[in-house]
């Protein structure tokens, strides 16, 4: 498998994954770190070249911008009214925009991918629900839990906390602590994760952590496009033919490098 050499706006062309997907995205209006709305970080991933994203903004147990305050339907409204701009965008221009979300805990964080809006509707003990529960009420939706950069050292982590019976995957590639995308060389971090995820015997998936439209270039690459997010899902529970990038390396579905 080899890369193109010239890169297509910052993000690798890698030979028979045309589809680059970014897995691992915030915006502004919910997420409290991030730079930029929805809607402008559709159209910077669109133009650097992929072919959509999933919007993965804090939630009420991470730094969000949403008030906790709120009724748990007013609290999701709110909460993903960013996400349905950004597809309202994206389904005009042809760029895919999925749902998710960051989850929080002490800490710790999950991205949750492949659960219907409508069913965390009716479905308020997310809100209180610890790791165990988390994992068991998502799946019981169909969705998925994949630890996110669970080696990270930040000062809003407390310490490293690692839960293997309740996740799914490994974000064994975070390409915000890459250095060649302009940040800190926080490549341990990614080494520990991908060596964990090879002890657990799981599949990866990897991002950008993209808070603002100047930190992208990971991602996961496919053959085919997407077809929903359920596709996504399935692809990573599986390990169907899928590629990682933190924007310079490639590595397969198990975290090898190629």
């Amino acid at each position: 498998m080899s890369v193109a050499a010239m890169p297509l706006k910052g993000i690798p062309r890698i030979e028979g994954f045309p589809y680059m997907y970014e897995t691992h995205c915030h915006s502004s209006e919910a997420s409290a770190c991030a730079r930029n709305t929805a809607v402008e970080m559709a159209k910077a991933h669109k133009e650097a070249g992929y072919a959509g994203f999933i919007l993965t903004n804090h939630n009420w147990g991470g730094n969000t911008a949403i008030s906790r305050e709120l009724a748990w339907g007013d609290m999701l409204d709110a909460f993903f009214e960013p996400y349905y701009l950004a597809k309202e965008w994206g389904d005009a221009n042809d760029f895919q925009v999925f749902p998710g979300y960051e989850a929080g805990y002490k800490g710790t964080e999950f991205l949750i991918y492949g659960i219907e809006i409508e069913w965390m509707h009716k479905h308020p003990e997310l809100r209180d629900a610890p790791v165990k529960d988390q994992y068991e009420i998502i799946h019981s939706g169909g969705g998925i839990v994949v630890h996110a950069h669970p080696f990270r050292e930040a000062f809003y982590i407390s310490r490293i906390r690692l839960y293997p019976e309740y996740i799914d995957a490994v974000e064994g590639i975070n390409a915000a602590h890459c250095p060649h995308l302009g940040g800190e060389d926080n490549s341990e971090f990614n080494e520990k994760a991908l060596k964990y995820a090879a002890k657990l015997g799981m599949f990866i998936t990897g991002g950008s952590d993209a808070h603002n439209v100047d930190l992208f270039g990971g991602g996961m690459a496919f053959s085919e496009r997407l077809r929903d997010i359920g596709d996504f899902t399935d692809a990573v529970v599986s390990g169907r033919d899928y590629r990682v990038t933190d924007g310079l390396h490639i590595y397969d579905q198990r975290g090898g490098l190629i």
